[in-house]
Order: C-alpha cells, then sequence, then structure tokens
C-alpha cells in the first residue's frame, strides 16, 4: 500500500516538474511587451529571445532522453531542473538583452531535460490499467498549463508593475525547489543496463543541427522569406548579416536538415550494427505502434495547438480584452483539459486506449471548427467558451492516452529513447503547425483586411488609386507586423489621414474583421490537420506491452 501511495505521490512532482516547463513557455508570451520596455530589446533581439528557448529546447530533447537511460532518469529530471530554475533566475535578473538571451538559452538546455524524463519515468514506473491513469495525469497536466501560463502572466503583467515580469521568471526558484525535494523523496530511480561503446557524442552533435536547423526555418520562414531573402527582415546574428538580394536562409537552413538527417541515420545503423550504444534506435519504428503513432502525433501535434497562440491575440486587440481577461478565457481550455484527467482515468482498461485518442482528437477537431464558425467582431468571448471547453476536453485525452499507445509495446530498456524520440516528433509537429497556421493568420489577415478596407468610405474617397493602395498596404503590414497590436489605434491613424470620427470607425472595424477572417482561416486549417490526424489514428495498433502481456498469460 506504502509503494503504491509513494508512487502516486512521486507522480504529482513527475507533473509539477513537466508544469514548470509548459507554464514558461506559456507565460513568456503574455509578459513580453514588458520585457522589450524593460530591456530596450530591438527587432533582432526580440526575435532571438523568443525563439533560442524553443531552437535548444527541440534540439535536445532526443539526446537527454537516450542519456536518461544511461544515467537515471530521475537523476536527469533533477539535474534538468537545476538547470532550469538556475536559468530562470538569471533571466529574471538580466538588465540587457545579451544576458536574458543567453539566459533562455540555458532555460532550453535544462528544460529538455525535463520534458522526455517525466514521459520515461511515468512509464517506467506504472503498468497495466495505472498506466493509463497516469498518463491521462500527465498528458492532462501538459494541457492545462498550457492555458494556465497566459493566465498567470497576465496577472502579473498588470497587477504588479513595469517588474512584474521579473517576478515569471523568479518564481521558479521556490517551486522548482519544493519540487526537486518531492521528487528525491517520493520518485522511484529507473535506469537500463547498457551496450559497450559509451555515449553516442557524435550522434547528439548530429542531431542537434539536424532540429536545430529544421525547427529555425520552420520557425522563421515567414519572418525571413520560404525562398527569396526579404529585404526588410535580414537574418543577423551577432555581427553576421545575411544576403538580402538573393536567396534566403530559410531554404538553407531546411537543406541542411535534410542532409543530417541522412547522415543520422547513417551513423546510427553503422553504431548499431557494431552493438555499440545508439542515440536512436531506428528499430523502434519497425514497432508498428510506435511508428504508426508517431506518425499521428506529428500530424496532429500541427493542429493541437497552433491555433492557441491567435485567440489572445484576438481576444485583445480585437474584443478589447485585457491580459488578465484574456488568460481567463482560456482557462475554459484548462477546465476541459483536467475534466479529461478524470474521464481518461476512469475510462482505462474499459475502452481501448486507441478509441480514447480518436475520440480526444474529434473533440480538438469539434472545439476548433466550432471556434471558426462562432468566432465575429464584436460578438466577445462567450460564443467562443464552450468551445474551448470542447477542445480542453480533446487535448486531455488525446495527449495522454496517444503517449500510451506510442509507448504501449517499446521495450522497457528503450523507453527513454523512445520518450525523446515522441517528444522530438511533437515538438517537430508543433514547429510546423505553428509555422504553417501563423502563415496562413498573417495571410489571409492582410488579404480579408485589405478587401474591407478598400470599401470603407474613406479609402473609396480617397482622390487615386495610388494614394488607396499606399494607405491599405501601410495600414495591413503595421497589423501584421505588430502580430495585430497595431490594430487598436488603426482608427486614430485613419483619423491622423484626416478621416472623419465615422469614417475612423468604418477602417477600425473593416481592420478588425480582417484580423477576424484571419483567426477563422486559422482554425479552419487546423481542423484540417486534426482531421487528418483523426484518419492517421485508424492506422494504430493498441496492444500491451509484450512484457506485460507475458505476465498476464503467466497470472492467467
Amino acid at each position: 500500500m506504502t509503494k503504491t501511495r509513494n508512487r502516486w505521490i512521486g507522480l504529482v512532482f513527475i507533473s509539477m516538474a513537466i508544469s514548470l516547463v509548459i507554464i514558461d513557455g506559456t507565460i513568456v508570451n503574455t509578459i513580453f511587451p514588458n520585457v522589450i520596455r524593460a530591456l530596450s530589446l530591438t527587432s533582432t533581439q526580440v526575435q532571438w529571445v523568443q525563439e533560442s528557448y524553443v531552437l535548444v529546447f527541440a534540439s535536445l530533447l532526443l539526446v537527454w532522453g537516450s542519456l536518461a537511460d544511461r544515467i537515471g532518469r530521475r537523476r536527469l529530471l533533477i539535474i534538468g531542473l537545476a538547470i532550469f530554475i538556475g536559468a530562470s533566475v538569471w533571466a529574471g535578473y538580466s538588465t540587457d538583452a545579451s544576458s536574458m538571451i543567453l539566459a533562455r538559452v540555458v532555460q532550453g538546455f535544462g528544460g529538455a531535460m525535463v520534458l522526455p524524463t517525466t514521459l520515461s519515468l511515468v512509464n517506467a514506473t506504472f503498468h497495466g490499467k495505472e498506466r493509463g491513469i497516469a498518463f491521462a495525469v500527465w498528458g492532462s497536466t501538459i494541457g492545462g498549463m498550457v492555458a494556465l501560463g497566459p493566465v498567470l502572466g497576465g496577472w502579473l503583467a498588470t497587477d504588479f508593475g513595469k517588474d512584474g515580469w521579473r517576478l515569471a521568471f523568479n518564481v521558479n526558484l521556490p517551486l522548482g525547489l519544493l519540487v526537486i525535494i518531492g521528487l528525491l523523496i517520493w520518485a522511484t530511480e529507473s535506469k537500463q543496463g547498457q551496450r559497450a561503446g559509451g555515449i553516442d557524442y557524435v550522434g547528439a552533435l548530429i542531431s542537434v543541427v539536424m532540429f536545430a536547423t529544421l525547427v529555425f526555418g520552420l520557425i522563421e520562414g515567414r519572418v525571413y522569406g520560404w525562398w527569396m531573402a526579404n529585404a526588410n527582415h535580414p537574418f543577423e546574428l551577432g555581427g553576421f548579416k545575411w544576403p538580402t538580394d538573393g536567396i534566403s536562409i530559410i531554404p538553407v537552413s531546411l537543406a541542411l536538415s535534410v542532409v543530417f538527417f541522412a547522415l543520422f541515420a547513417l551513423w546510427e545503423r553503422a553504431r548499431d550494427k557494431a552493438h555499440k550504444n545508439v542515440l536512436l534506435d531506428l528499430g523502434l519504428f519497425q514497432i508498428s505502434s510506435f511508428r504508426n503513432g508517431s506518425f499521428a502525433a506529428l500530424i496532429i501535434s500541427m493542429g493541437e495547438f497552433g491555433l492557441l497562440f491567435a485567440i489572445p491575440l484576438w481576444l485583445q486587440n480585437v474584443e478589447g480584452l485585457t491580459p488578465v481577461s484574456s488568460g481567463l478565457v482560456l482557462l475554459w481550455l484548462a477546465g476541459g483539459a483536467f475534466l479529461a484527467s478524470g474521464v481518461g482515468g476512469a475510462m482505462s482498461g474499459k475502452l481501448p486506449a486507441v478509441r480514447a485518442v480518436q475520440i480526444g482528437v474529434l473533440f480538438e477537431l469539434i472545439g476548433v471548427a466550432g471556434i471558426s464558425l462562432v468566432a465575429t467582431t464584436g460578438g466577445g468571448w462567450w460564443p467562443v467558451a464552450p468551445f474551448l471547453l470542447l477542445y480542453g476536453i480533446g487535448v486531455g485525452l488525446a495527449t495522454a492516452q496517444l503517449t500510451g499507445v506510442i509507448m504501449v509495446e517499446v521495450p522497457m530498456e528503450k523507453i527513454g529513447q523512445a520518450s525523446g524520440s515522441q517528444s522530438t516528433v511533437r515538438q517537430v509537429g508543433s514547429a510546423l503547425g505553428i509555422a504553417v497556421l501563423g502563415t496562413i493568420l498573417f495571410t489571409a489577415t492582410q488579404a480579408s483586411a485589405e478587401t474591407h478596407l478598400k470599401n470603407t468610405e474613406f479609402v473609396s474617397s480617397m482622390p487615386s488609386a495610388a494614394m488607396q493602395t499606399q494607405f491599405i498596404d501601410g495600414l495591413t503590414t503595421a497589423v501584421v507586423d505588430s502580430a495585430g497590436g497595431a490594430l487598436p489605434a488603426v482608427g486614430q491613424i485613419a483619423g491622423a489621414a484626416h478621416a472623419t470620427a465615422a469614417q475612423a470607425t468604418e477602417v477600425q472595424a473593416a481592420a478588425n474583421d480582417g484580423f477576424t477572417d484571419g483567426v477563422k482561416a486559422t482554425g479552419w486549417a487546423a481542423a484540417g490537420f486534426l482531421f487528418l490526424g483523426l484518419l492517421s489514428t485508424f492506422s494504430m495498433g493498441a496492444r500491451r506491452r509484450p512484457e506485460e502481456s507475458k505476465a498476464a498469460k503467466a497470472k492467467a
């Protein structure tokens, strides 16, 4: 009884560990305007503060997932938490851009240790029906924290003055120390025996370059140009500046990723044939549940969280909500995710895991499509709230149970590698989804806003087509480049251009309608990805782990 109770207490602290990382990833988006003002960041520095964490985090998931098998999963989790906490305090006390960027890099370094090791610890600690319940708790925690982060960020940014953003980082110190103590007391260490040949350092280096170039290309393609360089947004790093009169850095980055992917596959196969440790056992993809589940996870991740970055922008810039209020709206999603934890636990053992995944993705699909149907300028947040709840339930079910399906047939000695692999697949899917959906959001916003603005009385009354085009292009570019931040000032801009009060109001409404149309287009695209993900789940299996099947037969 004590052992069982301790394992469940340990699960609480394992879930709290991943919560720190997930909250940090979402809370920063809300407090970022305060950070920009406090540190006087340039546009280039803003991009690197935002993306350096994501690049390092996604690049190292596979490395740490594999290394955890060798040195101990709990040990690496605690090391990762300690690094993450230290970097958080560093970020909280940063006084310039360089310090903040370096702190975010180190945060990503430590955070990448936390995600795959929490997953592999859950997988190694719980078995049978208990594993399904544990995965439901773990997955629902992630879904809930995604929504809770903006609430905390908005509260800190609103109620704690210009330095409230520092608390968002420094609060990780007391919470992180509490989690570490809990892990030391209640979480059980686990690791596996290894082959000869030491750590696969070369494979680790190749994988880091492979994922860093891929994630960078996916996230930054819209900014720097998918093919030709964007003269308005040159790539700069230190004293180096990419030429703006030719091919963009993005296709070069993606091509490098393909090259290093091939090198990684060749290197790992060679080490495996020599019976040496490998970073990733490519034989894992011969397991149908792991292969098909990873493919499904990639597609589902593309549509799962891509819409979430657009909704707060719409709520604040179009509907006029404060950061706190928009974060509170997202609590409907968090409530759904936590509700799914209880539902998932109750269904464990009674409903095949694959069916739970399919139900979850279907709920997500209905939720996203519903948001796209009911969102209107001036309609407020109430119409979208029930669909956010449904969406949250789907996220909680699909995230938890999909993980269980992917890992169910993976041999115990390879769960760290498999955990890192499936976590990396999801991160790549999320990055790809954000890149594609972000492009759709701003492209659709610009096109729709241009159409609405052309039909306004103020623009129609301009004496020449050239003046109309100049005004519309300037306004839509400001809205897109600010990610909607310029929207509340559109009416004032029109007024400064000698529009009457009524005309300025009409121009403001036209710009708001354009952004709303962009959000709706993004929602429909996300729904499309989720529909493809739902179809891909029908190729997945839901069998027991081999050793569990043997135990069940022996018991019978």
